[in-house]
């Protein structure tokens, strides 16, 4: 009984352990379910999208320009106000081992010197070759883990001159917990 007394802490941590969950980006369309893992080595990045999820910031909001062998961008669209507004700006984050490859999720920006990121907007690459002309400009901040077959269907709709799809794919971006053992199977680089 005095082992079993004693077992107890150790039974208990391991159970923890073994329902260790994690925090990823989850974006629902008419298209379909993306789910995103979100990079620690862009802090600021990634806490900023997992506010604006929260928040419930994009739910009103469509993936904007969709480009075959592009990406498919969406968030606050191509205006002035999108870009200029100091809260909505972040520092870029690069870092030479998150590309824009196949699948990366990166942070809008317009052309302004700083290279600052623009909060409200995000892309994913849908390039099989990805777009490295693209690294060290923006920031990469995650990475699709289940839904790519999404996004290959969001940039081969019907759009017009501007990239817009004709019929709006409406966004609605979460957060959501996905235990260990349930996310290893998506994501192999976990």
């Amino acid at each position: 009984m005095k082992v079993l007394f004693y077992l107890l802490p150790f039974i208990f941590l391991l159970a923890c352990q073994a329902q260790k969950s994690y925090e990823i980006g989850q974006i629902k369309t008419p298209k379909g379910e993306i789910l995103l893992w979100l990079y620690d080595e862009t802090p600021n990045h990634k806490k900023s999208f997992m506010q604006l999820a929260k928040d419930g910031y994009w739910d009103s909001l469509t993936f904007n320009r969709v480009i075959p062998d592009f990406v498919a961008q969406g968030g606050c669209p191509d205006t002035p106000e999108g870009f200029n507004d100091p809260n909505y700006l972040l520092e870029p984050e690069f870092n030479d081992q998150l590309l824009h490859e196949y699948g990366a999720l990166g942070a809008g920006r317009d052309n302004n010197p700083g290279k600052l990121s623009a909060r409200c907007q995000f892309y994913i690459v849908q390039n099989a070759e990805g777009e490295h002309r693209l690294d060290g400009d923006y920031t990469v901040f995650g990475k699709v883990i289940k839904g790519m077959d999404v996004v290959d269907a969001i940039v081969n709709v019907q759009r017009d001159s501007l990239d817009q799809p004709l019929v709006p794919i409406s966004l609605d971006v979460n957060i959501i917990s996905m235990e260990e053992k349930e996310l290893r199977k998506l994501y192999d680089g976990f």
